[in-house]
């Protein structure tokens, strides 16, 4: 596990600057909005659209942003920061950083190392990752190929409770550490620039690798080819041929369980997406429900999404042992309360009894020293990560989650901070 009780700001300063002296650049750029340009440059619009782009007049996730600017940092002088401990507890086991990489949908929209390069940029750091339901690669194969790293499991709850009850069981079985429960997405966002592209990914077979690896979905779907599912939307009817529409029966044909070949002859791919479409959310799910999904695992059971104080409150009272103060990066309401306006509120509420995780607009290391000091346990990185794998596979993730701790070590030293406890209310002006 990294050792970050050092001075890793200065240690990476030094990387890039002496690499400079020998003409060696940075990977991917250092500065956020060139690091989104490249990219940009390295992603089709399509699915560059999909990863920017937020909901509505996507005025949420401006809010995300303005509200890092309403908290400034008080720096310290002349105390002992020589060393630094960035460490924390959190689920039952030691970070070495406050960060985890917040579950991000069809990675292989940014890079073609998609989830496993996700996973491993975090192993190498000691960095969390929460695997998508709507990954492009399946659950089982991230973490075989990636046995460092620590794991935890996004699950959107199915309407097939069946199908629920088996990702969770393939999430168990694969060794993930804790289940991330997305509450905000029972229905999709209304989101202008997927729209204005007619694209969604989910209709083309992308990011549906767990639902096409699992059995009982598989099962489903040859049910619904079969004709046997009852109140399936069929397969029958067929798409009129275009130029677009044959692409599109070739993506669908090329991320299908099987050859190729096969594919291209068989209803199983586009019964597959019309599944998926028809068993994606449950918008009835009530806070009772959670007691059946605890019935099923031992894992911890962290929600995601909560805004409300009096929802925090809920979630421990439904068994919740951690809750992610988030609302889905502006994808999901616009015009919504900014996620790090809500904090306070929802730690408040919790007063210390589960951890309180906080994800929604964080593009830099004091970002992540504000959200501690307003109270977040911990700390989720999604953009970012994800142009850093576009710009540069999972080395320039890494890479960008380095320069993340790096900024973040830097900012606790001159806010006269040496350990993750030590940031409080008081760091900052409006304390």
């Amino acid at each position: 596990m990294p050792d970050h009780s050092t001075s890793v700001g200065r240690v990476r300063q030094s990387e890039v600057y002496l690499g400079g002296v020998v003409g060696r650049m940075p990977a991917v750029p250092v500065s956020y909005p060139r690091l989104v340009r490249a990219a940009k440059r390295a992603m089709t619009k399509e699915a560059f659209a999909y990863v920017a782009g937020s909901a509505g007049l996507e005025s949420t996730a401006s809010a995300n942003r303005r509200a890092f600017t309403r908290h400034r940092i008080v720096p310290r002088v002349l105390r002992d920061v020589g060393a630094r401990d960035l460490g924390i507890h959190l689920l039952g086991s030691h970070r070495p950083t406050p960060l985890y990489l917040a579950p991000i949908g069809v990675l292989d929209l940014a890079h073609a190392d998609a989830d496993t390069g996700a996973a491993r940029a975090g192993a190498g750091l000691g960095i969390p990752v929460a695997l998508s339901t709507q990954a492009s690669t399946p659950m089982e194969e991230v973490t075989a190929a990636t046995p460092a790293t620590s794991a935890w499991f996004q699950l959107y709850w199915s309407s097939s409770r069946e199908l629920t009850a088996s990702l969770v069981h393939r999430a168990e079985a694969s060794g993930c550490e804790a289940l991330m429960v997305t509450l905000d997405t029972h229905l999709l966002g209304w989101r202008p620039r997927d729209l204005d592209l007619a694209y969604l990914p989910f209709a083309r077979g992308r990011g549906i690798a767990q639902y096409t690896s699992d059995p009982v979905f598989m099962r489903l779907v040859e049910e619904r080819v079969a004709g046997r599912r009852p109140g399936g939307r069929g397969t029958g009817g067929l798409l009129k041929v275009t130029p677009a529409a044959l692409r599109t029966l070739l993506e669908l044909s090329s991320r299908a369980p099987g050859s190729l070949a096969r594919n291209l002859r068989s209803a199983i791919p586009r019964a597959a997406v019309e599944t998926f479409l028809d068993v994606f959310a449950d918008p009835t799910l009530t806070w009772h429900d959670l007691a059946w999904l605890r019935s099923i695992t031992r894992l911890p059971i962290v929600l995601k999404g909560v805004l409300h104080p009096d929802d925090a409150l809920s979630a421990i009272d439904a068994g919740a042992d951690a809750v992610v103060v988030s609302n889905h990066g502006g994808r999901q309401v616009d015009g919504a309360i900014a996620a790090l306006d809500a904090l306070p509120g929802v730690v408040a509420a919790v007063d210390g009894r589960v951890p309180v995780l906080f994800d929604s607009g964080v593009r830099c290391g004091a970002d992540i020293f504000v959200a501690l000091a307003l109270g977040a346990s911990a700390v989720g990185i999604g953009r970012p990560y994800v142009y850093g794998l576009a710009a540069g596979g999972d080395a320039g993730a890494r890479e960008v989650l380095t320069n993340l701790i790096a900024e973040f070590d830097i900012t606790m030293a001159l806010a006269g901070c040496t350990s993750v406890g030590g940031i409080t209310r008081e760091t900052l002006a409006d304390g």
